[in-house]
């Protein structure tokens, strides 16, 4: 059970609702782990987790313009502009004048890009699994169950 400070709040980390930990502690922490991890198993490919990133937008959704990108990532204009200039200098993508509107720009996988990006799937999936080793079948998939419930709760209005 938490426990509680004189004025009635849980210390930082602890829950005032239930055992142990805050659940978005335990969310942060596994995130950053997870990050950090990431970050490290891709840097093997010359890639990293924001390139990656869009490398795998671009794998599922070919000849987004830049702008289209930055919009899926979560990033600025200015920040997609740069990783896009270092995904074309490094031979990733290719970009080409959009047919009707020639001044928007659109990128593709290069098969260097499609080869590099397979590499870095292998390493996240034997991440995931490292991740997830000491878990039943059934553990993960009520594990991935809860966190699609709890994205899902977090986008309902308040």
């Amino acid at each position: 059970m938490s426990t509680v400070t004189a004025q009635g709040e849980a210390p930082v980390g602890e829950s005032s609702i239930g055992d142990g930990p805050r659940l978005t502690y335990l969310v942060k922490r596994l995130e950053m782990a997870e990050r950090a991890r990431l970050e490290e198993v891709l840097q093997a490919y010359g890639v990293t987790l924001h390139q990656y990133t869009a490398l795998s937008l671009l794998e599922r959704r070919d000849g987004l313009s830049s702008a289209q990108l930055a919009r899926r990532h979560f990033v600025s204009p200015q920040a997609m502009s740069q990783l896009i200039s270092s995904l074309e200098r490094d031979g990733l993508i290719r970009r080409t004048p959009d047919v009707a509107h020639r001044k928007v720009l659109r990128a593709t996988l290069t098969d260097h890009g499609r080869n590099t990006l397979g590499s870095c799937h292998a390493a996240v999936d034997d991440l995931e699994q490292q991740m997830l080793a000491d878990f039943t079948h059934d553990q993960e998939q009520e594990f991935r169950a809860a966190l699609q419930r709890s994205l899902q709760g977090l986008a309902k209005s308040p």
